[in-house]
């Protein structure tokens, strides 16, 4: 299949890159660095590159990601997710794509009780923060692209996803480093935010398995949440990834790492997407939470290289 990636050399575009190319894909790579620099925000490179490379599907990752930036800069985050869809699914439609995969997020449901779980695919949507509003006007936007254009969009609504590579702006990763880093720095605390929420985890390489399985058997127009089914409380992370560490180490609250509204908990139900694939998520979080420590142990020992490489020498002169 020759694929075109968005977003390509960010945390999920990486591995969803390894695993096409491992799948015997012809992968053309898009994102704002690398060697094709383009940002989906010009909507005439967005077009002349998809003229160029004519793919026969988009994977479009491309866009904002940090959930707690976004209160920050709402038109921000709003003209990278919902305008920038826009330009890829026009560029996408003039060059007759036979398939999209518009990438959304299980945050487009806001806040939800015990009673509306597990969330499905027909759950209401209530976005709460700046970055799942972004998401629907993103997921409405592929949709109406179906409806009205016929183009061959599959809308994913992933839950949260981890593993090697991640950013430090999201809960898992950055504990995993405050972690590496009381390691090095032989400390016995870490500060942390609210451990109460309760989230879906899956292994992000599962997520990109089942990104390419929706390519092959989705159904166009249809949208479909990425899940594991289950709900992991922060706690039970951190308490795992404290677990692993190679010293004594004790949480401390911190308020200043909490967001203005944490969703006190998703779980979501995963079964039209094993109907239509058979995928069901492989990877345990056991597994996942050691890969991710690792990751983030050779960060911080790259970190502290990088920053003794950078101190001025003394010498003594006699």
């Amino acid at each position: 299949m020759r694929a075109l990636v968005t977003g390509a050399l960010g945390f999920v575009g990486r591995h969803l890159v390894t695993h096409l190319l491992a799948s015997g894909d012809d992968v053309t790579v898009v994102d704002r660095r690398g060697d094709r620099p383009i940002d989906i925000l010009d909507a005439e490179a967005v077009r002349a590159t998809m003229a160029e490379v004519r793919p026969e599907a988009v994977y479009h990752l491309a866009g904002w990601a940090d959930v707690g930036a976004s209160w920050n800069d709402p038109g921000g985050v709003l003209r990278s997710n919902a305008e920038g869809t826009l330009h890829v699914l026009e560029a996408c439609r003039r060059a007759s794509v036979r398939r999209v995969l518009s990438v959304a997020s299980a945050d487009v449901y806001g806040i939800v009780t015990e009673a509306d779980l597990p969330l499905t695919e027909e759950s209401p949507m209530r976005p709460t923060s700046p970055y799942a509003a972004s998401k629907v006007a993103a997921d409405a936007l592929a949709y109406q692209a179906f409806l009205g254009h016929g183009l061959g969009v599959l809308r994913v609504r992933p839950f949260n996803h981890l593993g090697p590579g991640q950013s430090e702006n999201f809960v898992a990763p950055a504990l995993a480093a405050r972690i590496a880093r009381a390691e090095r720095d032989s400390l016995d605390e870490i500060p942390v935010g609210n451990l109460t929420p309760r989230r879906d985890v899956t292994d992000v390489r599962d997520v990109a398995r089942a990104y390419r399985l929706l390519m092959e058997h989705g159904t166009p127009g249809e949208v479909y949440n990425v899940c594991s089914g289950r709900d992991l409380a922060i706690q039970e992370l951190a308490d795992k990834l404290v677990g692993l560490a190679k010293r004594p180490i004790s949480l401390t609250p911190d308020p200043t790492l909490e967001r203005p509204i944490d969703l006190p908990v998703l779980r979501g139900d995963a079964s039209k997407l094993h109907a239509a694939t058979g995928w069901e998520p492989e990877i345990p979080i056991e597994q996942t939470l050691v890969d991710l420590l690792e990751d983030l142990r050779t960060r911080v020992r790259n970190e502290a290289l990088a920053a003794s490489a950078h101190q001025p020498t003394t010498m003594e002169t006699p």
